[in-house]
């Protein structure tokens, strides 16, 4: 069947390809180091960036619009080479519709150490219900990385995971709440770092974490 655009894929494009911006305003990415893509709500299309494009040069036109299995729907240009990742994603977790990859240096740095960042702040138990997972190792260029992402995240409430060696991985209902996820990782990785350059940083007893988790994402907010 031939692929036609509708309103909802178009809008999911410009959604995505501005959503980059936010990459490079909060110090996520470097040159064309990252990544966000989109499910387009009440179907099976993803949305994502070409690959090795510069996001100064991004358009909501030279977006690639893929089904789950990586097949290009819709665009002229080869989906970003994390595409199998963020696919498999999709696939196993039907109720994610955004997800994010990037280098940033903080968080990136403990993935470098292969341990997962520790919840010791009230703003973790927030945000990730815990502490941020570390997922295994895996080479580019097959699935081992998207199995690795949901094999770690359905054992946590952390909407992020810091994937061994490598870098960040975030999930979100939607692209925007996927971004706010890795923006809020490099937070608190940086903070977590400073703190434990003056010693051992505390942790939050389970029933607070609980208790916090709980707050924000049922009371916080309007």
């Amino acid at each position: 069947m031939k692929f036609e655009t509708t309103e909802a894929v178009e809008a999911m494009r410009a959604e995505v390809c501005a959503l980059h911006a936010e990459l490079l305003r909060w110090g996520l990415v470097t040159w064309t180091s990252g990544n966000v893509s989109g499910r387009v709500p009440g179907t099976d299309y993803i949305v994502i960036k070409p690959s090795g494009i510069s996001y100064d040069d991004l358009t909501p036109e030279l977006m690639v619009v893929t089904d789950l299995e990586g097949n290009v729907l819709d665009g002229d240009l080869k989906p970003s080479s994390d595409a199998e990742s963020h696919n498999h994603v999709y696939q196993l977790m039907p109720e994610v519709g955004g997800v994010v990859h990037t280098h940033s240096p903080y968080a990136t740095a403990w993935a470098a150490r292969a341990e997962p960042i520790p919840c010791v702040l009230t703003a973790m138990a927030d945000e990730f219900g815990g502490e941020i997972p570390l997922g295994p190792f895996a080479l580019i260029g097959s699935d081992a990385i998207g199995r690795g992402i949901v094999d770690t995240l359905k054992g946590h409430r952390s909407p992020a995971v810091i994937m061994q060696n490598h870098g960040v991985f975030t999930i979100g209902k939607n692209p925007k709440a996927a971004v706010k996820a890795a923006v809020m990782t490099e937070d608190v990785a940086r903070t977590v770092h400073i703190s434990r350059q003056l010693g051992e940083p505390v942790p939050i007893a389970q029933e607070n974490i609980d208790k916090l988790y709980d707050r924000y994402q049922n009371v916080y907010g309007q």
